[in-house]
């Protein structure tokens, strides 16, 4: 059995977003998300190898994969620059020529159920609630939420809080719109005394910020999560420690080189790794490899309309076990590819405008995300105001519609009413 690959063939899906979360990440920018390019790799011994890229939110896209054919999967597997869903391919097929699970290939197990956690994007706290109950009947005992100054943070994270077990755990993900150590260590400890379901804060002000995310740490109780690289990881520590673990993601040598650091450093860290049911696979396969995967996983495959899978992972108290079958250990489901098959993603939506109402009466109009995101991000406005909202407002296709949305689209309009 010579196990070279005769063929390579890359198709591409677009899987809805479950019903309930549909609006919110069209709001928010990430429907694009549902574009998923599915490679299958097949060898000379008749083996086939499955992997899967989310086209736009991937450390890398599949793109010069005729240069592994005739070539072994073992000899080419451990190449991150062949692209998320190639590389994916590559391990699944070459477990299954070895007639071994992906992780027997990355390591030594230390685990056979790996931590892992419910996850969504930007929402009402109305509709995190919603997800959180969701959550918990999946089997999870984490959720990893959004928390954004056009939302009432306080209020999502009471509902959340109030609607899920005591056990129940979040993790509130900045994205550094706080801004500043000023800004979050009075936000922080008002949310960490009032909500103990709190464990981690990921990046509440930029990373680079090496001074302030350390006095940051040092005033508050919960643990900080940063992503992986910004500042090194034995500069942060010789600085006094910046954070209190990481977020990996990325290539499979990537992410196992970054791995046994933080094992040498004893950082715990989660794996960020978006995507359907393959790549929740792989996860589960490099953290039950790497010691200081302790924190919950995090992937989506919950909020797509299909996991791909002949059969969902499940969860079971916060955790799924890892597979035990050849290669990544789970079978796509033929019946799923065929229907979501598409010649091209249609990611066209029609003209909304996003109103974010302030408490004192103030109301923005944004006509996208990315205007969002900058607004904020350059603390235009508070970042603590509870009782904020956001609505989005259809096309009706009346005059002052258009006129509010052309002068939205150049630059964000700020009312007063």
């Amino acid at each position: 059995m010579s196990g070279k690959i005769t063929e390579v063939k890359c198709f591409t899906l677009q899987v809805p977003f479950v019903d309930r979360i549909r609006e919110e990440m069209e709001r928010a920018g990430i429907h694009t998300w549902s574009e998923l390019e599915i490679t299958r790799v097949t060898t000379d011994a008749g083996i086939i190898g499955w992997g899967e890229t989310i086209q736009n939110y991937t450390w890398g896209r599949v793109s010069d994969h005729q240069r592994i054919v005739g070539r072994s999967p073992f000899e080419t597997m451990w190449d991150d620059s062949l692209g998320a869903g190639l590389q994916m391919a590559l391990f699944d097929a070459a477990g299954k020529l070895a007639d071994v699970p992906v992780y027997r290939l990355l390591g030594t197990k230390c685990r056979d159920w790996c931590a892992i956690s419910f996850w969504d994007h930007d929402m009402s706290p109305e509709k995190y609630e919603i997800e959180a109950r969701t959550a918990v009947e999946l089997g999870y005992t984490c959720m990893k939420i959004k928390t954004r100054p056009w939302f009432d943070v306080y209020e999502t994270i009471r509902r959340i809080s109030e609607a899920t077990p005591e056990h129940f755990r979040i993790d509130a993900d900045w994205n550094a719109f706080l801004n500043n150590a000023s800004n979050a260590i009075p936000i922080l400890r008002e949310l960490e005394a009032t909500f103990p379901k709190i464990k981690i804060f990921e990046d509440p002000i930029p990373r680079h910020d090496a001074s302030g995310n350390r006095y940051m740490r040092s005033q508050i109780e919960s643990a900080i999560a940063h992503h992986y690289g910004v500042i090194g990881p034995r500069e942060g520590i010789e600085m006094g420690g910046v954070c209190d673990g990481w977020v990996l993601g990325g290539g499979v040598s990537q992410i196992m080189k970054q791995g046994n650091t933080a094992d040498a450093l004893s950082m715990p860290f989660f794996l960020q790794m978006v995507g359907a049911g393959p790549t929740t696979a792989l996860s589960l396969h490099l953290s039950a490899v790497l010691k200081q995967a302790q924190w919950p996983t995090i992937t989506c495959h919950e909020l797509y309309e299909h996991h791909l899978l002949s059969e969902r992972i499940s969860v079971v108290g916060g955790h799924a076990r890892v597979p035990e079958g050849p290669g990544l250990g789970v079978e796509m489901d033929n019946d799923i590819l065929e229907k979501y098959s598409v010649d091209k993603a249609d990611h066209n939506l029609p003209r909304r405008l996003t109103k974010v109402i302030r408490p004192s009466g103030v109301n923005i109009y944004f006509t996208n995300s990315g205007q969002k995101w900058t607004f904020f991000g350059n603390g235009n406005q508070p970042v603590d105001d509870w009782g904020c909202r956001t609505e989005l407002i259809e096309d009706d296709g009346n005059a002052d519609f258009d006129k509010l949305y052309t002068r939205a689209n150049e630059a964000p309009v700020i009312t007063h009413e």
